[in-house]
């Protein structure tokens, strides 16, 4: 083998270490973080389009989330393919930290244990931290709220930010990773109803469509296929009015024995108690579980698609 040369495996051996550089560190500050910037670059860009009439602002909302995500992915695509030319024992970590950015589990995991912490300061201090994983209204949320909120989102998040960048990696590569970050980010800024309804709707519609697969995965590596309740998945799945969000976060209810929900919207494993301070403990242990096989199975099939070629 020659040193440019790259070995069977590389994708995957990339793939790998970026999850150790997760595990071990986390993220990078939000000054030269990859998506905060992004998210700077969208948010000057979306200014201006929910100001426009609807059918106008429906087709300049499609067309600049095209060129947001076009331009990422094309970038991502570019930067693979340049570091595919270097000598592979330099190649595989430079595309472990383009990839790495791409995906987030142990910010995730910690900060919905600090919201379990916060728990013992007070509820104002357990409101506060929980309003830095979620969009929603955190003021009237009593304490069995606020755990519900973590869990949920944890749940929710074992998806949009592990396993389906994962999966698109795997299918394409860190083009494919990158494209579902701009996709997701995308969603969070402009997918909302109200002054968005219009210039969001592709961006909303995108997301939900994308994360489909994902979502279904992240349920069942969470549940469990053999589990007692994997016939109760779908139906309390379909409870939440989102079509991928009420998977995981079914599934994680299921599998603790635990109600969870959104005050006055819907509640999944309904008849079941609200969570107490050790299950937080319990839904970060399964879930770890389910993202360490999520890395497992990508990298696997990213080692299986090298292998045929």
């Amino acid at each position: 083998m020659s040193p440019t040369e790259l070995p069977c495996g590389f994708a995957a051996m990339a793939l790998v270490l970026a999850w150790a550089v997760d595990a071990r560190w986390g993220e990078p500050p939000n000054a030269w973080h990859p998506v905060a910037g992004m998210g700077r670059v969208f948010h000057a860009l979306g200014r201006v389009l929910p100001l426009s009439p609807p059918g106008v602002a429906g087709l300049a909302g499609t067309l600049a989330w095209a060129a947001a995500v076009g331009s990422v992915t094309a970038l991502a695509w570019a930067v693979e393919r340049a570091v595919g030319r270097w000598p592979w024992p330099l190649a595989v970590p430079a595309l472990a930290l383009a990839l790495k950015p791409a995906f987030a589990w142990r910010m995730l995991r910690d900060e919905v244990a600090a919201v379990e912490q916060a728990q013992s300061l007070g509820l104002e201090a357990a409101r506060e931290r929980v309003a830095r994983l979620c969009s929603r209204d955190v003021s009237a949320l009593d304490a069995d709220d606020v755990r519900e909120t973590a869990l949920e989102t944890l749940a929710e998040n074992l998806n949009d930010s592990l396993v389906t960048p994962l999966l698109a990696y795997a299918v394409a590569g860190l083009a494919g990773a990158w494209a579902w970050r701009a996709v997701n980010t995308l969603d969070a800024m402009w997918g909302y109803r109200g002054r968005w309804e219009w210039a969001g709707k592709c961006a909303a519609r995108a997301d939900d469509l994308l994360a489909w697969p994902g979502a279904r995965l992240s349920a069942w590596l969470i549940l469990g296929l053999g589990h007692a309740q994997a016939a109760r998945l779908r139906h309390e799945a379909a409870r939440t009015p989102s079509p991928n969000g009420g998977w995981p976060m079914a599934a994680l209810a299921l599998r603790l024995g635990v109600r969870l929900g959104k005050p006055g919207v819907y509640r999944l494993n309904e008849a079941a108690a609200s969570p107490q301070a050790g299950d937080t403990a319990r839904a970060i242990d399964r879930c770890s579980r389910a993202a360490r096989v999520a890395v497992l199975l990508a990298a696997g099939w990213t080692l299986a698609l090298e292998v045929a070629r």
